[in-house]
């Protein structure tokens, strides 16, 4: 089999999507062709399962490739069949609220379930502001409890938590958490912070995920189970969410359009570098590693900045 791939992983937004949130008909095509090479396919993204089918649903794949959701905290088929499932205790939740609390404003909690309530928000004007696209993309579930603990009186535990903002006030948030005080590692010890920045739009999105969630966590997982070692696995990224995921696989691919601490990794490890979304990068990607060139592919040039 060209380059000896047997499993395909992939992020969606700034990867296979377009600039515009859409899969490409050359995408569509490249998948598809993996596919029918035999190739599993992985999609690994920090959406919901219901937000990622709004557009991997119209691409006519298989039913049982695989979704990673919530940046590995979930993993379902297509078709919706359950695999993995890690829930952030509902005190975790319930002390981010607490540690974060001037970023309430900003701050979601997703639970696994679908429609109305699936996303909690204390209010949605701030957040509109920063991703106004997802909030219009995902209005039907999402519902506004103040306090926010109130969502988690039950014992229903969320999936993750997530915050949202500039490049700058994220930072400050992640200063929070990393802050050397007895509260903050006492949450760190509970659970998974990821980013994902956006630099040309000054936007940054802050992950709470239970503790030992992530992309890759959850493909290793998963490839163990189908048998399959991490050299025969091309996996393509372009944020900070994806970086775990890329340094498993023996085969890992950076879009031109990615964050540029991800293009910095990825010139120390000489990773390979594809176009950017807006070129199609990751059908090339994918195009040339069925033909048996994936080595064709520019090597990571310097971050100039």
């Amino acid at each position: 089999m060209p380059e000896d791939i047997r499993l395909l992983a992939a992020d969606l937004d700034g990867t296979l999507l377009s600039p515009h949130g859409q899969l490409s008909p050359r995408t569509i095509a490249a998948l598809r062709a993996a596919e029918s090479a035999g190739w599993r396919l992985v999609f690994a993204t920090g959406r919901r399962q219901s937000y990622a089918m709004q557009v991997l649903g119209k691409a006519g794949l298989r039913a049982d490739a695989v979704l990673i959701t919530s940046n590995g905290a979930v993993v379902r088929t297509l078709d919706g069949e359950l695999i993995e499932r890690n829930l952030l205790p509902v005190e975790q939740a319930r002390q981010i609220c607490r540690q974060l609390t001037e970023f309430r404003n900003v701050m979601v909690f997703t639970f696994d379930r679908v429609g109305s309530g699936a996303l909690v928000v204390e209010q949605f004007s701030t957040l509109h502001r920063s991703i106004a696209r997802w909030v219009e993309a995902n209005a039907d579930e999402i519902v506004a409890v103040t306090p926010m603990e109130q969502a988690f009186e039950d014992g229903d535990a969320p999936v993750q938590g997530m915050i949202c903002g500039t490049l700058d006030r994220m930072a400050q948030a992640v200063a929070m958490l990393e802050a050397d005080t007895h509260t903050a590692r006492q949450l760190r010890a509970g659970i998974s912070i990821h980013r994902t920045e956006y630099a040309a739009r000054d936007l940054c999105i802050v992950d709470l995920l239970p503790v030992a969630c992530s992309k890759g966590r959850a493909l290793a997982r998963l490839a163990a189970f189908y048998g399959i070692e991490p050299a025969q696995v091309l996996a393509i990224g372009d944020n900070m969410n994806d970086a775990d995921m890329l340094a498993w696989s023996g085969h890992p691919v950076v879009m031109a359009n990615a964050a540029a601490e991800l293009r910095t990794i990825a010139e120390a490890e000489g990773w390979q570098l594809t176009a950017s979304n807006e070129e199609d990068g990751a059908a090339q990607a994918i195009e040339a590693a069925l033909a048996g060139r994936l080595k064709s592919l520019l090597r990571i040039v310097p971050v100039v900045n």
